[in-house]
């Protein structure tokens, strides 16, 4: 079957998150990733753990299926040719050094592109190959942290700095950067022409908070910290049962007196604290004291059962061990099994994009360190002799 991206060769030289999880999408598509590792140490995320399954640290496995591994020394001289090799190949180049280390190596932008003028040259870093931040170490937490999502997430009566349960940064911005490179590719099959694809955690976090930001143009004043709740619509929050807790998302007021009449409290729809959304907003912390002692009265399956019934919307705040046994999950197949040389049968996210005529597939697992080096290498016409003193060198 043609994938959308077959065809495609893609250098990796990134490691950690946002990188390879741009890479995996691609390489989900059809994409050949070959994944350039440094040798006997490999990407950082290997041993990013607990928990490891046969010694790789589980992160790892699930953003690096569907590549090859290829260990190369870019400081050394015969490793650097081989990188030339490689590029003369390429249709895209992916690294997240800090700005400047490419150059230091003498492949930055230019030197690729007078090397393979198709290329497309994608740059991930924290802040940006400009400005006055762009030689700063960049992280997800730091950009959590400095866009202002810390500021806004997190209790109101707690300090900031709550840092969310995922790293959202790396993985938005390697979604970004997979996008900026599909760009390039729609525009090299117009021009034939490569271009550079520049994107930063940083920018990705600010384009998220779209929201404060605009309220706090609009208004001057700072956003408070919600908890779980929404600030401009209200009930739009999770509230607890007997046993768990549930998400209710009542913004519209068709679905407000729907639930009034679902909890036997018909009289509070047209309450004038209550009756528009604004004024619900307003009064919040009543309104929610109220629906509160209410929700606590019955197990969370229950309440659910009555709120789908009613069309309500509604779900679950599921913990883990549901949402692996989830049955919207399973045939969705966002969970997907694959045979590991070290770590065993492995279970991995599945693909999220649904294509009916070009779907996404899993065909390998995550790579071990070096599986494909010698692979590649005759690929490009080395020997086995050849090969055996590049290693002497350790330039692979």
């Amino acid at each position: 079957m043609v994938q959308p991206l077959t065809d495609i060769r893609i250098l990796d030289l990134t490691q950690m998150a946002a990188g390879p999880f741009c890479s995996m999408m691609l390489a989900d598509m059809g994409a050949e990733v070959i994944k350039i590792e440094i040798p006997n140490r490999g990407d950082g995320l290997r041993c990013w753990g607990p928990p490891f399954l046969g010694g790789e640290g589980v992160y790892f496995l699930g953003l690096n299926r569907n590549k090859k591994s290829m260990t190369l020394n870019l400081k050394s001289k015969r490793g650097k040719e081989i990188f030339v090799k490689l590029v003369k190949k390429a249709d895209v180049l992916l690294e997240n050094f800090r700005p400047g280390t490419m150059e230091r190596l003498g492949f930055g932008y230019e030197e690729i592109k007078s090397v393979n003028p198709r290329i497309i040259y994608c740059r991930i870093s924290g802040y940006g190959q400009t400005g006055p931040y762009r030689e700063r170490g960049g992280y997800d937490v730091l950009a959590q942290g400095e866009s202002g999502l810390m500021a806004v997430t997190g209790e109101p009566d707690r300090p900031p700095g709550a840092k969310l349960g995922v790293a959202i940064v790396d993985l938005g911005t390697g979604m970004y950067a997979a996008y900026g490179i599909l760009l390039a590719l729609l525009t090299r099959e117009k021009t034939g022409k490569g271009q550079m694809v520049d994107v930063a955690l940083f920018d990705s976090a600010i384009t998220w908070m779209l929201q404060p930001i605009g309220s706090y143009l609009a208004t001057g004043e700072q956003p408070k910290r919600l908890g779980t709740v929404h600030p401009v619509a209200a009930p739009y929050q999770a509230f607890k049962t007997k046993d768990i807790y549930i998400s209710i998302g009542c913004a519209a007021d068709r679905h407000w007196r729907k639930l009034c009449e679902l909890l036997g409290v018909e009289e509070l729809a047209d309450d004038p604290r209550f009756a528009t959304n604004p004024k619900r907003v307003e009064n919040r912390e009543e309104l929610i004291s109220i629906l509160s002692k209410i929700f606590l009265t019955k197990r969370g399956d229950e309440w659910l059962k009555k709120l789908c019934d009613a069309e309500i919307p509604n779900a679950p705040v599921n913990t883990l061990d549901r949402i692996v046994s989830d049955p919207q999950v399973l045939h969705r197949r966002m969970l997907i099994e694959l045979d590991h040389l070290k770590a065993g049968r492995i279970k991995v996210t599945g693909i999220p994009i649904k294509l009916s005529e070009t779907p996404g597939k899993i065909m390998s697992p995550p790579p071990l360190l070096g599986q494909h080096t010698e692979k590649i290498l005759r690929e490009l016409g080395y020997s086995d002799e050849d090969i055996k003193e590049l290693r002497e060198e350790e330039a692979v």
